[in-house]
């Protein structure tokens, strides 16, 4: 029986961890607490690569692991979606936000059937999604940092980077639905 406290599952958990801490510095009514969560969001993405990576390199992939790792990375950038939609609620914002909180959840749900047919791998992670995840960690973190750097406009850099990575999050929904496709017809053999 592998023990549930891996240096991957520590992982996942920090990053579980930092949730609270990250809204809070968020709402600090100070210029650095911003800047602070931005950093703390880019580290929290930093420990989704890592934590898969040791894990499969160490041999210590678990089924706690591959449960929560998911969930992590969900919790965290819905969090840090709701956050920057709270800060600025215009409709481009709140459009790609949607957009990729919509897709996260009709992902997971088409995941779960898919799983109860026994076909989970035909939905499994792709590349792509991979991608998508860079884009999304690094947008998302320049936008919870807000401010300019070295004249730089780094929101909206962040801004363009989150549309980016909602982009690939439909691209990468339509290659899963596409192989999902023969089960969700109902014309799989299985």
């Amino acid at each position: 029986m592998t023990s549930p406290y891996t240096i991957p599952n520590l992982l996942t958990g920090l990053r579980i961890i930092l949730i609270p801490v990250i809204v809070g510095l968020f709402y600090l009514p100070y210029g650095w607490g911003d800047m602070v969560a931005g950093l703390l969001f880019a580290v929290a993405g930093i420990t989704d690569s890592l934590d898969g990576y040791i894990a499969r390199r160490t041999g210590q992939v678990s089924p706690l692991g591959e449960f929560l790792d998911p969930v992590a990375d969900k919790l965290i950038v819905a969090t840090a979606l709701v956050l920057i939609v709270s800060r600025n609620p215009v409709w481009y914002v709140t459009l790609t936000a949607a957009v990729i909180i919509g897709r996260e959840i009709a992902i997971s749900a088409l995941r779960e059937w898919m799983s109860e047919l026994g076909a989970r791998h035909k939905v499994a992670v792709s590349s792509l999604g991979k991608f998508k995840m860079i884009a999304q960690i690094t947008g998302l973190s320049m936008m919870l940092f807000h401010e300019d750097l070295w004249h730089l406009p780094i929101y909206w850099i962040g801004f363009g980077l989150t549309v980016v990575a909602a982009i690939l999050t439909l691209w990468s929904m339509g290659v899963y639905l596409q192989a999902a496709w023969p089960d969700l017809s109902g014309r799989s053999a299985r």
